[in-house]
């Protein structure tokens, strides 16, 4: 540079190695950047600095030693310096910070159990499945690398692996795991870039929009059954209620007897049991309540309203073989109970923002700031209407009078 920068050279600092001398000398090779040459011949780069102005003392921060630190890195590392001291940052700070971490990096594991014990555990209902899938494909090839180090090629390999079999959940895992690495770059726990130009398509594929909905053949079937002898009481009472609420089949999987409210008649979904980390409040409609204080009067010594816990792969095996069970030609599966529960409402003349409360949507827009409103009256009202329109529905297609509920 011109101005009196870099003013040593690797051919003047090589004859001075080992070279003894009566004194201490010093060779500055500008912006800051010295090295010392001891009585023995020992070469020690510093840089010197002040903080607050001119009148203030200089610093002298130690960065290495030659040839062990060549020329090129020690003005490389006098440039960050600089960079910091323009930050407002004290270099000698930040470069021990620096060190640190290169002496003891934050690896892929720590950052990703970071996330998960930070976030993932108080707003994630399905944390139990986050940490299945990063234990399996991510932590066993690339956990112990460190994160600054893991390259963009790192990652791929390990969602190609996913890929084979499951595009769709190899999607999913790089949408988790973008998710963790900004949440640790964010927080300031561990910084890394390598997932931000990557998207669905480049390691998988998204999950294709549904759009099945049941008939009222179907619809009719599927309830009639709740109330038979086909399948066992877990998975008999799971479908009822899932028909009832439209919920998710994880809100009623995790539900606990502390969340149904049998003075009020409401059932209340705690936010870590929502996919969207809200709290859902939903009112019990009339005809289904002597069903629910039976049912959390059966299970509540086990404190669970289902009596059981069972994992989510094992109800969503039972749900996808369902339809087969009840004869039906097209395949459906839970998630599609949810999808016809809304479409109907919605053609009911039940307005939209309840229907959306219902499903445990959250409102957007300005409502989502200011409406917090439960709309609890008109929320009851929409199911006791879409009860009838259940009953309706089984009586006409069934040529019978069915039960509103069997007690």
């Amino acid at each position: 540079m011109a101005g009196g920068t870099n003013k040593l050279s690797d051919t003047s600092l090589r004859k001075m190695i080992g070279r003894e001398s009566p004194s201490d000398n010093f060779y500055a090779d500008g912006e800051g950047l010295t090295v010392k040459v001891s009585k023995s011949g020992l070469m020690t780069w510093f840089f010197t600095y002040r903080i607050g102005g001119r009148e203030t003392t200089p610093q002298r921060l130690k960065l290495g030693n030659y040839p062990s630190l060549s020329l090129k890195a020690a003005r490389e590392m006098r440039e960050q310096c600089r960079r910091w001291l323009a930050e407002g940052q004290n270099p000698k700070h930040q470069l021990g910070i620096s060190k640190q971490e290169s002496l003891k990096p934050v690896t892929v594991k720590e950052a990703l159990e970071y996330w998960i014990a930070e976030y993932a555990a108080h707003r994630r209902s399905n944390v139990a499945k986050h940490k299945e899938q990063l234990r399996r494909h991510i932590y066993p090839y690339i956990g112990e690398y460190p994160l600054s180090m893991c390259e963009t090629r790192h990652w791929l390999e390990c969602f190609s692996r996913v890929r084979a079999n499951a595009p769709v959940a190899a999607g999913y895992l790089l949408q988790m795991c973008k998710q963790a690495l900004k949440f640790c770059r964010v927080h300031r726990y561990a910084e890394s870039n390598a997932l931000n130009d990557l998207t669905i398509d480049d390691v998988g594929r998204k999950q294709d929009k549904r759009d099945r909905e049941h008939s009222a053949q179907e619809l009719a079937d599927v309830w009639r059954e709740t109330f038979g002898l086909k399948f066992q009481p877990y998975y008999s009472a799971l479908l009822r209620l899932l028909i009832v609420f439209g919920c998710r089949t994880q809100e009623l999987r995790l539900s606990t007897i502390g969340e149904w409210d049998l003075k009020d008649w409401v059932w209340t979904v705690p936010r870590e049991h929502s996919k969207g980390g809200e709290r859902i409040v939903r009112p019990i409609p009339v005809d289904i309540r002597d069903f629910v204080a039976q049912l959390l009067q059966e299970n509540k010594p086990s404190g669970l309203l289902l009596g059981e816990m069972k994992k989510p792969e094992a109800v969503s095996q039972w749900g996808r073989m369902l339809y087969k069970r009840l004869g039906h030609e097209n395949a459906w599966t839970l998630h599609d109970i949810r999808r016809t529960f809304a479409t109907t409402l919605n053609n009911m003349g039940i307005a939209p923002h309840v229907v959306e409360q219902l499903l445990g949507h959250t409102l957007g827009g300005v409502m989502a700031v200011y409406n917090r409103s439960q709309y609890l009256p008109e929320k009851l009202d929409a199911l006791n209407k879409w009860m009838d329109r259940l009953i309706l529905i089984s009586a006409s297609h069934d040529n019978i009078v069915l039960m509103k509920v069997i007690k």
